[in-house]
Order: structure tokens, then sequence, then C-alpha cells
């Protein structure tokens, strides 16, 4: 590449010349994956509209039972098999997993029990695929060069974010929905040679500040399979990310459920088609963001304002929700909200990882990232069902509830923020300072 395209490179997303090549595979890595996930995506979400508020409240609290003991299964892999072999393993699994879901559509005539199984099924991979993506990157790129890439990866994030809602929402009548699930399989499929090739290129990037991992050694982590629910109880920082978390998911599920309730009037192919003009609206809007601002506001305000911009712009926004209760609002809300984490707050949340050992990142972090995320599902599930069934709360007094916990929100996002600039200065000198409980 021409010096001056590599300046502009530079300039414009802030990657430097010797990192060009795994930045590349980076990128297309999670793009592709992003795509895979958004082609599935609006086939869960179209099946949630036949289902009651209770209904749905089970299935996600049987999704956070069925998470908690997958990320048990994955704490004794991580455990015995080398992160050369873990990773690419991942996604092939679940590319067989969704081709055994399309067979069962097609022997089985009645797939309700089938459509269920898919719902919760594709909520736990939501949320596992990407942490192991968030893992294998934290662990490639070290703390300095976070700030800078880790805003272009949530661009090629949202950029398959957007390519992936794309197919249903063109092709989805054609070829079918179950259809689908065959396409999604064969993108997961794709990864396996991309992070083979990452995996050769990771030995030549160079590391600006430590990042707690030998990149020529990937060796197996070894250690208990239930090691990272210890170090997650244990530390008050990982704690902080998984209260974090859980607001988070106060919010989306609010907002959620209210969606959900709107489109029961619809066919599933239309909700199928309105979810993923949605997904497509939202992830247009985080790929500027994600490429332009999120390593900007890393590197010049820090991560405690990156962290907590989104939860103050939702303290606004639910205000004006409860002020004046109204579809728009709600939509307008949604947009934010998602366009927001895909660009800022998920890159930044994950910049947190990069001062954490490698056992930290691969056993703990799925802990946080999925456990502790279907925990707070189950918790915001119940509770607006309690709010809007058993209180009999409107949309305007579940909004005045929701800006609140948005104002908490911000303010753990601030703490998490500071604790994290002081522990980076501190491993300057002490690798070790992120273990105080």
């Amino acid at each position: 590449m021409p010096v001056s395209l590599h300046n502009l490179a530079n300039k414009l997303i802030k990657v430097k010349p010797d990192e060009i090549p795994a930045v590349l595979l980076s990128f297309l890595f999670v793009f592709t994956l992003m795509a895979a996930y958004y082609v599935l995506r609006p086939v869960r979400d179209a099946m949630s509209s036949d289902w009651t508020d209770a209904e749905l409240s089970w299935l996600w609290t049987l999704n956070f039972f069925i998470s908690a003991g997958a990320v048990l299964v994955y704490g004794l892999v991580v455990s015995r098999v080398s992160l050369r072999k873990l990773v690419p393993g991942i996604y092939i699994f679940f590319a067989a997993s969704f081709l055994l879901f399309y067979i069962a559509t097609h022997w089985l005539e009645d797939t309700a029990l089938i459509d269920k199984s898919f719902y919760v099924w594709v909520s736990f991979f939501a949320l596992f695929h990407v942490s192991v993506f968030w893992s294998f990157m934290s662990d490639i790129y070290s703390s300095g060069q976070s700030r800078r890439l880790f805003g272009l990866f949530g661009a090629g994030a949202s950029i398959g974010a957007v390519m992936g809602p794309s197919i249903p929402v063109l092709l989805g009548e054609r070829l079918g929905i179950y259809n689908l699930l065959l396409i999604a399989a064969l993108m997961l499929l794709l990864l396996v040679p991309l992070i083979f090739y990452l995996d050769k290129t990771r030995t030549h990037i160079p590391v600006e500040v430590d990042n707690n991992s030998d990149p020529t050694s990937l060796v197996t982590i070894g250690g208990d399979f239930f090691n990272g629910f210890i170090d997650f109880i244990n530390h008050r920082f990982l704690l902080g990310i998984g209260l974090f978390i859980v607001l988070y998911t106060m919010m989306s599920s609010f907002v959620y459920f209210e969606l959900k309730n709107v489109m029961v009037e619809y066919d599933r192919a239309t909700r199928s088609q309105y979810w993923g003009m949605m997904d497509l609206i939202v992830n247009t809007l985080a790929i500027f963001t994600a490429l332009f601002a999120t390593s900007r506001l890393a590197t010049k305000f820090g991560l405690a304002v990156t962290l907590a911009l989104i939860p103050v712009i939702l303290v606004f926004g639910w205000i004006a929700v409860a002020v004046a209760p109204g579809l728009a609002l709600l939509i307008g809300l949604q947009i934010t909200r998602r366009a927001g984490n895909y660009a800022i707050t998920r890159p930044a949340r994950e910049m947190l990882f990069t001062g954490v050992d490698r056992e930290t990142r691969f056993k703990t972090k799925p802990v946080i990232d999925i456990v502790v995320y279907r925990g707070g599902d189950v918790l915001a599930g119940w509770s607006y069902t309690a709010l809007a069934q058993g209180v009999g709360l409107g949309l305007g007094a579940i909004a005045v509830v929701a800006a609140l916990l948005a104002f908490l929100w911000a303010l753990v996002a601030v703490f998490l923020g500071n604790s994290y600039e002081n522990n980076e200065q501190h491993r300057q000198s002490a690798p070790e300072a992120l273990t105080e409980t």
C-alpha cells in the first residue's frame, strides 16, 4: 500500500501501517460473524410475537440456566483445549447446530417446540459468538491499540449487521424462513480460514502496551472449569462490569417487550421484515460513528466519558417518552440505544478486558457476557411483566423507572472508566494491579 494511503488510514481510522494485515483480517472476521447472526436474528425475533409476555419471560429464564451450564462446559473446554483450536472449533460447532435445526424443521410437522428451542439457542449464540470474538481481540491487541482499533472493529460488526438482515428482508419470502439457517451456517464455516490466518499474523503485530499475553504462546490455559465464576465474584472491577451489563439489559428488554407487543397484529413474515429493516437502520447509523468517533472519544476523553455517553442520552430519552409516550419516540429510543451500543458502548466495554490476564479473558469474560447478561434478561423480563401486567403501569410510568435505571447505569460507567484508567497507570510497573479485590 502506498505511503499516502498508510497516512490516510492512520489519520481517518488510526491504523498504523504494520497493523494493517491483522486489522483487515479482524475486520473481515467480525463482519462475517455479525452478518451470519443477523441472518438469524430477524427469524428469531419474528417468533416472539406468537407468545405472551409470560411465555417469553419463561424462555428467557430457561436461556439463563442453559447459558450458565454452557459456560461451565466452555470453561472445561478452555482449560483443556489449546486456543489455536478453541476459537475455530466454537464456530464449527455452532454451524453444525444450525444445520441440525434446519433438518429438524423438515422432519417434524409441528415446529412449535423447535421454534422455542431455536429462539433460546439463537439467544445464547447471540452473546457467545461475539464474546469469543472480543476475547480473541483483547488477547491480540494491547490496551493502547484497543483505543484506536476497537471502534473500527465495531464498525465492521455494524457493516456485517447491515448486510446480514438484508438477506431475510430481500429474500426471506422467496427462500423461506428456515432456509436462512443454511446460509448462516455457511457463513460461520467461512470464519475458520480467517481465524487461522489471523493466528499466523498475530506474532507480527507490534505491541504498544503489555496486555498480559504472550502472542507466541497459544497453549491450553489450564486451571479449573469453574475459575471464571470464582474470579468474577472475587473482583470488584469485574463485578462492576457485570452490573453495567445488567443495567444495559434492563434498557434493552423494556424496549423489546414494547415493540414485541405492538407487532402482534402482523404475520410472522411481516414481523421478520420489520425487525430486519430496524436492524438495517440501526447498524447503518452505527457504522460511521464507530469508524470516526469511538477511537477519538476513547483517546481524547477517556473511557469514563465514552462508557457513560449512551446511558446519559438514554436518561433524557426515557424522560421524553415519559412526558409524551408514543411509538415514534420509542422507536427513536431503540435506534439510539442499539446504534450507540454497537458503535460506542460495546467497543469501550471490550477495552476494559485488555488489562486482564488470558484466563480472565477466556473464562471470566464469558461468565460476564453470557451468564450475567442472561441473568439480567431474566430480571428485566420478569420486572417488565410485573410492572406492566402485575402493577398495571403504562408506557409513561415504565419510562420513569427506566430513566432512573439509566442514571444508575451512567454512574457505574464512570466508576468503571475511572478504575480502568487508574489500573492502567499501575500496570506499567505492576501488571498484577488489576487483581485487587
